[in-house]
């Protein structure tokens, strides 16, 4: 890649020979040197910066760095940031009293830029441009704004996580643009709000201990991933799955391919968010609180939870515990503010099409989204199903060592092979190559997904059936004036009908 492609700044010599070297691009290798940077400018800080007691002195330097990584990485490019971060300031300084249209306009403007940006670079790969650490920026202000806007509200009327975040002094554009510049977030993530980079700068966080081993560790995990996914890369790239040698393998082989494939794919982000993540700790800007065993807990801003991911079963175990920070920026400043439609459903479906629109124009995210929601809703219904039916029926089947064995066979298989398929149109993006993969698996994904869809409606008529059986066989109470009841009231009409009950008969005579 030339360094007019990539965008890259200065030192494009050096990178472009070490590009041909190696074999990765470009752009590639400018993203992990910026990573990288991160750590570095953690050891400047720590020993230079923070000791100063002038603030702006500290915003000075988050900016000056971030701004000058982003202009290594994008060079001139640079300049859709910087115009972006004015605007936001400006519209903030308008419009704070006015707190509905700051938040609608702050958030039409940002997402009608941000796809103008991909309107005009996006191909058929996923390129690594201005628009990769902008797609980021945008939540970044989008958030800003929202938080502006709750500052100006009752506090009453604001829900836990917008009291956390609230703002009820509009920053300076110095304090936004280092804000939004931040090293080791602004590229890739992770996402936090302004009040944790506040209380940062404050030093709210400088009296525990433990952030730089803890940094360093997650560095080294990044690493590690970014070696497996290396080598998964070579055995398995992205092409090969567009070949006729990957469809003449046997129907199982593909599948399995499929399903490490998409492992190693998701390493990709892994590495990267696990590198920018050490850079933050190493910084002592994650603080957490406390853990259960008393130690500091320096996960605050951790874009994935390695244990869950590694364990997991389930589609929903990946969505927990990938890009855990987006997910949260989404379900505070969309899911949750949508709770006026009073649809939980809806409220997830806008979500989750939210999150497609922000990734690009590409049918892939789409599809891919929609994947997640079809997928996410049928293991729900399966997990019920299963819970309700098969457990309190069969429970000494379900807890039998040789169906606990099968059942984690089954789950680990299922959670390998669908998450290869559910990755497919992400990382393909374009229609017909990510429906040429599907084709190659025989779209496998969509008819079990469809067989449970008529199991299940078929199902849930047969129970509601019995039900409604079992509701007719049910006995009318006394209040309903048995045989028994209207033989008692024409022998005795003056007798009350609380009266007539034979209990309370012979009860009478006892007396």
């Amino acid at each position: 890649m030339t360094i007019e492609a990539s965008g890259g700044g200065g030192g494009g010599g050096i990178i472009a020979n070490l590009s041909d070297k190696i074999g990765a691009p470009e752009a590639a290798i400018r993203l992990l040197l910026t990573l990288l940077a991160g750590y570095p400018i953690a050891l400047i800080y720590r020993f230079l910066i923070q000791p100063q007691s002038s603030k702006p002195v500290h915003h000075i330097f988050f900016s000056l760095c971030g701004f000058g990584l982003c202009f290594f990485n994008y060079g001139l490019n640079t300049y859709h940031s910087l115009v972006c971060i004015w605007i936001t300031y400006l519209l903030v300084r308008l419009l704070r009293n006015s707190p509905t249209q700051l938040v609608g306009v702050n958030f039409i403007f940002h997402m009608i830029y941000l796809l103008t940006g991909y309107y005009f670079t996006e191909s058929n790969e996923y390129d690594i441009l201005w628009t990769t650490p902008h797609c980021v920026l945008t939540l970044r202000l989008i958030g800003f704004a929202f938080d502006v806007a709750d500052g100006v509200k009752p506090r009453e009327k604001l829900s836990k996580d917008q009291l956390e975040c609230n703002l009820e002094k509009v920053p300076s554009l110095l304090e936004l643009m280092a804000y939004a510049y931040f090293p080791g977030s602004f590229l890739i993530g992770p996402q936090f709000p302004y009040r944790r980079y506040q209380r940062f700068i404050n030093g709210e966080f400088m009296q525990y201990k433990g952030y730089v081993r803890t940094g360093l560790i997650r560095l080294c995990l990044g690493l590690v991933y970014l070696l497996i996914r290396q080598v998964g890369a070579m055995m398995l790239p992205d092409n090969y799955f567009l070949t006729d040698a990957y469809r003449n393998q046997a129907y199982l082989w593909r599948l399995i391919y499929l399903g490490l494939w998409g492992k190693f794919s998701l390493y990709k982000y892994i590495s990267c968010w696990l590198l920018a993540e050490g850079a933050l700790m190493c910084l002592g800007f994650t603080y957490n609180g406390k853990q259960a065993d008393g130690n500091d807990d320096w996960y605050g801003c951790s874009n994935v939870k390695l244990y869950l991911l590694e364990t997991g079963n389930t589609m929903e175990h990946y969505v927990k515990s990938f890009n855990v920070n987006t997910n949260q920026w989404v379900a505070s400043y969309v899911y949750k503010r949508l709770k006026f439609l009073n649809n939980r459903e809806i409220s997830y479906g806008a979500a989750l099409g939210f999150l497609a629109v922000w990734h690009g124009f590409h049918s892939g995210y789409y599809m891919s989204f929609f994947i997640e929601y079809m997928i996410v809703t049928t293991e729900k219904q399966v997990e019920d199903l299963y819970k309700k039916d098969i457990v309190p029926n069969y429970g000494g089947l379900v807890n039998s060592m040789p169906f606990k064995l099968l059942k984690f066979i089954a789950l680990k298989s299922y959670n390998l092979i669908y998450m290869g398929w559910c990755l497919t149109p992400f990382i393909f993006l374009s229609f017909d190559r990510w429906l040429e993969v599907f084709k190659a698996v025989n779209y496998f994904g969509f008819i079990y997904v469809a067989m449970w869809f008529i199991f299940f409606k078929v199902y849930k008529k047969i129970k509601s059936a019995q039900r409604r059986k079992a509701n007719e066989r049910v006995p009318s109470r006394a209040t309903d004036l048995s045989p028994t009841m209207n033989e008692s009231q024409s022998k005795d009409s003056g007798s009350k009908a609380t009266d007539l009950s034979p209990n309370m008969q012979d009860n009478k005579k006892d007396n």
